[in-house]
């Protein structure tokens, strides 16, 4: 069932949960990603990078509304990472929710492009995600983001007047992620404590840690305890279903679809179940009224 990511965090918000967001960038994924939440009864959120949806088109957003609306899981389709333009589109396309990263511009700057937003988006029950602090990149990824190094943290008291002053619906905090795969050798460590006083200041707004790819599993779920409602997930599973593809395609006559691309969805079906499961969003479609 499709709906927005108000009503569906708030949800995971009151049962303390984290809802995965998988960027879907292909058919492929998207129809690995419903099968295993509907296997799952796991709510999810269906994102779409916007490089994502210029690459597959305005045509690919009609399909996964369809898929969206005929599934008996709860489902968002969700805009990461845009502008204005890219969410005008979005809109037009019929997303549910979109995320505006004006996250690199001063605060004030930051509030005024968050709540023009939030202004547009909500008549038309489109939910809005906004960022404050920055997150960091391991140069592997094209989400983009800050040197580790440059990382600007979530300030709990930042974190309330944003969320007063926009009315933005959930908040993509700054608490040492970073976007792609780490490096070998290279340990984050995720501020939890700071998690917690932001919580604790803003106890009703989603909170969304972006970068949640390759962290420990010990702090992810302990990051879901804290307060954490809805995790992004697009490196791992992408790096399981094309790493797996490297190795079919060493074979040089397998040329049939169903052929090279079984074993990568499999193996990145592992990874799917292993993040619903870490982030407790296993067997939580019960506490959704569906109709």
């Amino acid at each position: 069932m499709l709906m927005n990511m108000v009503d569906l965090l708030k949800v995971a918000n009151e049962h303390n949960f984290a809802v995965p967001a998988f960027n879907i960038g292909t058919g492929m994924i998207l129809n690995a990603v419903i099968e295993r939440c509907e296997e799952l009864q796991a709510p999810v959120i269906l994102a779409i990078h916007p490089s994502e949806l210029k690459f597959q088109g305005d045509n690919f957003i009609e399909s996964v509304k369809a898929i969206a609306n005929k599934t008996k899981i709860p489902c968002v389709i969700h805009l990461d990472h845009s502008g204005e333009a890219d969410i005008y589109r979005a809109v037009r396309d019929g997303f549910t929710s979109v995320m505006i990263d004006a996250s690199s511009l001063p605060f004030e700057e930051n509030i005024a492009i968050t709540k023009k937003i939030v202004e547009f988006c909500r008549p038309l029950n489109v939910s809005v995600e906004g960022e404050l602090g920055t997150i960091g990149t391991t140069g592997q990824s094209f989400e983009g983001g800050v040197s580790s190094t440059e990382i600007r943290y979530t300030q709990p008291e930042e974190a309330r007047e944003f969320i007063d002053r926009t009315g933005v619906d959930s908040l993509a905090i700054a608490i040492g992620t970073c976007h792609g795969i780490y490096p070998k050798g290279y340990q984050p460590n995720l501020q939890q404590e700071l998690l917690s006083k932001i919580k604790a200041i803003v106890p009703e707004t989603p909170l969304v840690l972006h970068g949640g790819s390759s962290n420990k599993d010990s702090e992810i779920a302990e990051s879901c305890k804290r307060g954490i409602n809805k995790i992004n997930i697009s490196s791992d599973i992408k790096d399981a279903f094309y790493q797996e593809l490297r190795n079919t395609l060493k074979d040089p006559y397998i040329r049939e679809p169903f052929e090279l691309y079984l074993p990568a969805i499999e193996a990145m079906n592992a990874v799917i179940d292993h993040k619903i499961k870490l982030f407790n969003d296993a067997d939580k479609v019960k506490y959704y009224k569906l109709g």
